[in-house]
C-alpha cells in the first residue's frame, strides 16, 4: 500500500505556515464553497465521505455534528481539543505547526456546519512555539477577513480563540478539557447529559480532534469519491501514523486506513540493524499490545479491534528485543497514576496500587499470585472508572501479561530483571 501525503503533503516547503503558502494551494476555497451551502448539506457530505474521528475512539464525525440540536435558541461551540498528550503520539502538534491554516479552514466549515458562532482551539500549553504560531495564522486569517464578521460575503460570523491549557493528560477527555475550558479543575463529567446537548457553557458542543478537524477542507477539495477510494469501507481515508520506538527512521507517515505495520516498516527502514521487534502499540500505550505476529493486522479501527486491541491515536511505538516489558509498562503505569485526576475511586486507588505491584515484579520481589491480583485490579477498573484513562492504564498490564507471562515469571525466578546485565550474568551461571 502506497503512502498518500495530503495533510503533509506541504509540511517541508519553506514557510508552510504562512496565509501565502497555504492559499498557494488552493487554501480557504473549501470554506468559501462550504458556506455558500446550507449547513445541513455540509454535515451530509462529511457523513457520506465517511470520515471518523481521529483523536482515538474513531466515532463519525459528521454522524456527530448531526447530534447538536437546532432551532434551541442556544449558542452552540465547537471546540477543538490539540491536547495531545497520548504516549507516543505526535502527529497534530507538527500538523499545527507546519500548516495551521489547514486546522482553520476546516474550523471554519465544522463551525457553520452545527452553527457555532465561536470556536476554541484548546491546546497543550508546553508547545509554546505551536502555540504563538497558531495565534499567528488565526491574526492571519483575520486580517484576510476568513475570521469574525460576514465571512466570504456569506452573512456568517465567527470568532476563533486559541486556549493554551495548563498540560493535563485528563483534559484530553472531552468533558474535562471543557470542564478546564470553563475555568475550573479539568476533570471528566457524569454523562448524559452529552456534550452535544449540554457542552461548553451547558450549550450544545462538538469536540473534535486536530486531524478530524483539519481532514475535513479536502474532502470539500477533491470531493467524497477520491476521499473514499482510500482505506476500507468502514474506515475510509486516509491518515497520520507516528512511528517511534527502535525504527530507523521514525517519523510520522500518512497512509490510506488499513495500511499494516510490516508495510509502514519497509517505509521507515525498518527495525534497527541488527534487532527485530519483540511488542508494539497500534495506538499509545492506553491500547493493548501487539507482538511480532501481528505485523499484518490492517491498522484501521475494525481490523485493530478484531485483533484485540484499538487504533487509537495511531501511535505505533516500536520496541526490540532488547526491552524488558516489564519495566515498559511500569514507566506507562506510573504516567497514567500520575495523570488520574482522582475523582472516582476505581482509578484513583487502582492506578495506585497496580504501580506499587509493577514495582514489586520489576525489582523481582513478587510472586505468581501478584499476577493474578494485577489482573484482579484491573478488572475492578476496566469499565468502572468515570472516564478511559483508567481503562487505558489497564491496557498494557492485561495484554503484557496475555503475551509475555514468562518474562514476568522470569523476573521471580531471577529476583529482578533479566534484561539488567549482572543478573543475567548470575543466570547464565546458575544454569
Amino acid at each position: 500500500m502506497q503512502l498518500t501525503p495530503v495533510l503533509s503533503q506541504h509540511w517541508g516547503e519553506p514557510n508552510s505556515w504562512t496565509m501565502r503558502s497555504y492559499r498557494s494551494h488552493e487554501g480557504y476555497t473549501a470554506a468559501r464553497d462550504a458556506l455558500a451551502m446550507e449547513p445541513d448539506d455540509v454535515i451530509k457530505t462529511v457523513k457520506d465521505a465517511g470520515l471518523r474521528g481521529r483523536g482515538g475512539a474513531g466515532f463519525p464525525t459528521g454522524m456527530k455534528w448531526g447530534f447538536i440540536p437546532q432551532g434551541d435558541n442556544k449558542p452552540h461551540y465547537l471546540v477543538v481539543n490539540a491536547d495531545e498528550s497520548e504516549p507516543g503520539t505526535c502527529k497534530d502538534i507538527p500538523l499545527m505547526l507546519a500548516t495551521p491554516h489547514t486546522l482553520i479552514e476546516g474550523v471554519i466549515i465544522a463551525a457553520y456546519a452545527i452553527r457555532a458562532k465561536h470556536a476554541f482551539i484548546y491546546l497543550r500549553g508546553e508547545v509554546v512555539p505551536v502555540l504563538r504560531r497558531l495565534q499567528a495564522a488565526v491574526a492571519e486569517a483575520y486580517e484576510a477577513g476568513y475570521l469574525g464578521k460576514n465571512i466570504f460575503g456569506s452573512g456568517y460570523d465567527l470568532e476563533l480563540i486559541v486556549h493554551a491549557g495548563a498540560g493535563a493528560y485528563i483534559c484530553g477527555e472531552e468533558t474535562a478539557l471543557l470542564d478546564s475550558l470553563e475555568g475550573r479543575r479539568g476533570q471528566p463529567r457524569l454523562r448524559p447529559p452529552f456534550p452535544a446537548v449540554e457542552g461548553l457553557y451547558a450549550c450544545p458542543t462538538v469536540v473534535n480532534n486536530v486531524e478530524s478537524i483539519a481532514s475535513v477542507p479536502i474532502i470539500f477539495r477533491k470531493g467524497i469519491e477520491w476521499f473514499r477510494s482510500m482505506g476500507s469501507e468502514k474506515s475510509p481515508g486516509f491518515t497520520l501514523y507516528s512511528l517511534s520506538g527502535h525504527v530507523a527512521r521514525p517519523g510520522q507517515y500518512e497512509a490510506p486506513l488499513g495500511i499494516t505495520l510490516r508495510e509502514l516498516l519497509d517505509y521507515a527502514g525498518g527495525i534497527r540493524a541488527g534487532h527485530k521487534i519483540k511488542f508494539w502499540t497500534p495506538g499509545g500505550s492506553s491500547t493493548p499490545l501487539f507482538t511480532d505476529a501481528h505485523l499484518d493486522v490492517p491498522l484501521d479501527y475494525e481490523g485493530c479491534g478484531a485483533a484485540g486491541s484499538m487504533l487509537g491515536t495511531k501511535a505505533l511505538q516500536i520496541f526490540d528485543e532488547t526491552t524488558c516489558v516489564v519495566r515498559a509498562v511500569l514507566r506507562w503505569t506510573e504516567f497514567y497514576a500520575h495523570e488520574s485526576c482522582g475523582k472516582c475511586t476505581p482509578c484513583r486507588e487502582g492506578t495506585y496500587w497496580l504501580v506499587q505491584m509493577m514495582r514489586r515484579i520489576e525489582k523481582g520481589e513478587g510472586t505468581d499470585a501478584d499476577l493474578e491480583k494485577l489482573l484482579d485490579i484491573s478488572d475492578n477498573i476496566l469499565g468502572r472508572s468515570f472516564c478511559a484513562l483508567g481503562d487505558g492504564a489497564t491496557s498494557p498490564i492485561t495484554s503484557s501479561i496475555k503475551y509475555f507471562r514468562d518474562e514476568y515469571l522470569a523476573h521471580f525466578e531471577l529476583g529482578g530483571c533479566p534484561f539488567d546485565p549482572y543478573k543475567s550474568t548470575l543466570m547464565a551461571g546458575a544454569s
